[in-house]
Order: structure tokens, then sequence, then C-alpha cells
């Protein structure tokens, strides 16, 4: 039978996950776990729920901090979200349902380590960061150091994420996050693709991030897809087509682009066979989903329209 205690400020939590309890806010993952039989409750289990300024959206000296009990539904509401990271919106959209998005939390999703999760992608392509606080103080760890294989991160037992940071894009940035979805509620993705662009005042593309997930066992980056977008200018029209993955004629050498950057990540992919779907389907569609993503970028960065979520927009 599990234990329960109720840390009413982070130091509390500390203390209690260093005795060997684990936290827990929104429990949509390890509550759901348990009652599936992935996963017996922890023997001790510490609320942190309650704990002041974990759930605040802020913005400040040109950071973005969004803390760890920050539910997918404060995300969606966030005007300021929408502004610097619409492709974490295009995320938390999609995440399970309308329930699992009021309770589910940023910093649950982030910590669970989950390679096919929705927000890791964008955040992995927003450069953030996780403020982790333990017994010792508090240390800052990328992403892409933070997980280190499914379900497993680099943070000690006894520290606590108190918060996701990232740098405020500049004008002219762009992000988008789309996935593989057979229905839009209470679904995993099959394969999802997050990109992050910044252009230029003539369109040519001068910082692009490019991650894809459940495609490998931690979500990454391909560099290679990055590498193919930069030095990459819009035409004169800038048009771009979200079903056919491409921009228009007048913009054929980003066109090109597209199809490297898809075809980049296509090469990462190092994906499993499952009931959802084959390695080799779910290889070629990291292509197409990849060039997807990359197109809403685009999109946003030179201020086009793009609806959240950005997978809807790329199916239309």
């Amino acid at each position: 039978m599990s234990t329960y205690v109720e840390a009413r400020d982070v130091a509390a939590a500390v203390a209690a996950m260093a005795d060997g309890a684990r936290p827990v806010a929104g429990g949509t993952d390890l509550v759901v776990g348990a009652r599936h039989g992935k996963a017996p409750l922890p023997e001790s289990i510490v609320g942190i729920h309650r704990i002041p300024g974990l759930s605040e959206i802020a913005v400040t000296d040109g950071v973005v901090r969004i803390g760890a009990l920050t539910s997918h539904a404060a995300i969606l509401a966030s005007a300021e979200l929408a502004a610097a990271t619409p492709g974490l919106l295009d995320a938390s959209a999609i995440v399970g349902s309308h329930a699992t998005r009021a309770n589910g939390t940023l910093g649950g999703n982030v910590m669970n380590a989950s390679p096919a999760m929705d927000t890791g992608a964008p955040l992995l392509c927003h450069d953030a960061v996780a403020v982790l606080t333990g017994p010792g103080g508090t240390r800052r760890v990328g992403l892409a150091d933070l997980w280190t294989g499914p379900g497993r991160t680099s943070a000690s037992a006894d520290e606590l994420m108190e918060a996701v940071e990232l740098p405020v894009p500049p004008a002219g940035a762009g992000s988008a996050y789309v996935r593989l979805q057979y229905r839009r509620q209470m679904e995993i993705a099959v394969v999802g693709a997050g990109a992050y662009v910044e252009l230029d005042d003539s369109g040519v593309v001068t910082v692009a991030r490019v991650a894809i997930s459940a495609l490998t066992p931690v979500i990454c980056r391909v560099p290679a897809a990055e590498e193919a977008l930069m030095g990459r200018r819009l035409g004169t029209n800038g048009s771009i087509s979200s079903r056919s993955d491409a921009v228009s004629a007048q913009t054929s050498p980003m066109a090109d682009a597209l199809q490297a950057a898809g075809q980049a990540a296509a090469e990462a992919a190092t994906p499993i066979s499952d009931v959802r779907a084959s390695a080799s389907y779910r290889t070629a569609m990291a292509a197409v989903i990849t060039r997807r993503a990359i197109a809403a970028a685009l999109t946003r960065a030179t201020g086009g329209t793009v609806a959240v979520p950005a997978s809807d927009w790329s199916q239309r």
C-alpha cells in the first residue's frame, strides 16, 4: 500500500523525494499506468500540486519560463506562449483527451521521457532546458541531455523539475509540431516532427532546428535536416503548400530543401514495428511529417496563418 504526503514548497518535496517518494501532480501517466498494469504505484508518493509558483508562465529578460505544473490547457490559453512557441501549442492541443489536457502537466510530460511525447520535439527545437532542484541546489539541463532512454532521464531521484525555460524567439521566427495520427483524441504519435526556423528580412533561413519523435529511443534533433534548410531563401510570394509539403513553383530552392530535410529525417529514424505501425511505414512517414512541420513553421515565420494544431492544417 502506498503512502502519500503533500508538499507545500519545493524544499519539502525535495526532502520527501530524498527519502524515496515519487512526485505526482496531474497523475495522468502514473495513475493510468498503474490501472493498466504497466507498473505498480510507488510505495511512497509526494503530492506537489499545491506548491506555489510551479504553474506560472512568465516572459522576462528574454526568457520564457513555463512552470512544471502548467497544464496543457493552460498552455493553450496563454497568449504569451501562442506568440513565442506556437509549436508547443500544436503539441499541447493534441495530448490525450480534454480531461488529460486539463490535468496533465508539462513537467510530468517531460520527466516521463516517452520517445512519443508530443511536447518534446517542439521544446527541443526551442532549445529548452529543464530547471531541476535537489538537495544540492538548482541546475539547468538541456533536454537532449535530460532524456537518456525510453522512460529514463539524467535527473537524480531527489531532483524536482521546477520549470522549463527557453529563449524568446526573435521577429521572423516560426515553429510547428505535426504528428501522424489515426484519430484526434486519446492518440499517441505514430510519427511526430517539430520544426523551428528564423528568417532574415530577405527570407533566408538563418536558424533551423528539426526534431523527430516516436522514431528513435529518445526524441532527438536531425542535424542533416537542419543543414538542408540553412541559407535557403523563400521565393517572391513565400507561399507554402501544406498538403503537397512543398513551396510553390516560384520557390523551388526551398522545395528542394524540404525534400532533403524530409529524407534526412527518414534516414535518422530507427523506429520499431508494433500494432500501430511497421518500422518501414514509420520511416516513410518520417519524411512526410517532417516536411509538413517545416512548411508550417516557415508559414508562421513569414506571418502566414497556421491554425493550432498544425497537424490539422498540414492534412488539409
